[in-house]
């Protein structure tokens, strides 16, 4: 994968959210086993930033692949801490604020 190729791809996905079309490009490039694969890696993001349980329980919560679960976790690992920040604004605060509006 050539890094021109990877920039074109992500500005085209960027542009294509800008448009609110967010929902049509991922219907779009990605199999419906992709997508559930991508809402499986966010599951793996979001619980493994709110330390709540283990990786071997949530391994066993996902019904996933131990292997699955090392590979978000050293994903993780190697995240700028600003991103990091952000993951956890976006994943773990954003969720406590919808749990209590519910």
């Amino acid at each position: 994968m050539e890094k021109d190729d990877w920039q074109q791809t992500v500005n085209f996905i960027q542009q294509a959210f800008n448009h609110n079309y967010q929902f049509d490009v991922l219907k779009l490039l990605l199999t419906p086993d992709e997508r559930n694969a991508l809402i499986t890696r966010v599951k793996i993001v979001h619980a493994l930033l709110d330390g709540s349980i283990n990786q071997r329980q949530l391994k066993e919560h996902l019904g996933i692949g131990i292997a699955t679960v090392t590979r978000g976790s050293n994903s993780l690992k190697e995240v700028s801490a600003d991103f990091r920040t952000w993951l956890e604004q976006t994943l773990i605060d954003k969720n406590h604020v919808d749990e209590h509006n519910q």
